[in-house]
């Protein structure tokens, strides 16, 4: 499964007029990180940059001025995301900006059905908050103090980590492998924790009155019951409890 991790900054809050000006994003294959990121500023034209919105990223009017413009850029941003999931904070407003900027250019609007929201997921997990991006952070852990002010990229390298933790994707990945002496390991991010077999099993705890007392219980449901297929196990229990 193939997600991409994005943010953007824009002039302003309203996407009938405000325009994006950054769009970052992380390549996630299968809930890993892959290497890949997209990584764009984008001129917006006639519009400027609201001064709210200038104190949340920092990006002025002038940086922008020798940038492409989004029509110049949409190919790349399509090309990128491709068939992936749009993974976003309040995906809401992001998506309501790339889908008004889509619309501009005659593009097809992305679907409702391949975007994930993770401050839903997080209101979710932790319905009593708060699960901004940065309490998020201090929730799993996750050094953001170089986030000194909002950047489409920073954002959603911290994202993905935020939404990895968040979805249990460490634990999913940790897989239980055999081992050359045949013991099984466990392979984690710090190297493989060895599984080591018992040389002789552990006497089982069923006492001889509770086996015979199942015994009598399969033998009155009948030759269906599915506790007579391991009527040889019982045998084995029964003969190891002596």
């Amino acid at each position: 499964m193939r997600e991409i991790i994005f943010d953007t900054e824009t002039t302003g809050l309203d996407n009938r007029e405000d325009r994006v000006i950054e769009i970052g994003g992380i390549e996630l294959e299968n809930q890993f990180p892959t290497g890949r990121t997209i990584h764009i500023y984008i001129n917006p034209g006639d519009r400027k940059v609201h001064p709210e919105a200038l104190a949340v990223h920092g990006i002025t009017d002038d940086f922008l001025k020798d940038k492409p413009s989004f029509a110049e850029i949409a190919q790349e941003i399509v090309d990128f995301f491709g068939d992936a999931r749009w993974v976003a904070h309040n995906a809401t407003f992001d998506m309501g900006f790339i889908n008004a900027e889509f619309e501009r250019l005659g593009l097809p609007p992305v679907g409702s059905d391949r975007v994930i929201d993770t401050l839903s997921l997080a209101r979710r997990k932790h319905p009593m908050g708060p699960n901004s991006l940065d309490a998020l952070c201090r929730r799993y852990g996750i050094d953001n103090s170089h986030r000194t002010r909002h950047g489409a990229l920073l954002d959603s390298e911290l994202l993905a980590e935020v939404y990895i933790e968040m979805i249990g994707g460490r634990q999913a990945a940790l897989g239980l492998v055999m081992t050359e002496t045949g013991g099984r390991s466990l392979e984690a991010d710090d190297g493989p924790v060895i599984i080591v077999g018992r040389e002789r099993p552990l006497r089982p705890r069923l006492t001889e009155a509770e086996i015979a007392a199942h015994a009598a219980l399969v033998s009155k449901i009948g030759a269906n019951a599915i506790w007579a297929k391991f009527s040889e196990a019982e045998d084995i229990l029964r003969s190891e409890a002596v």
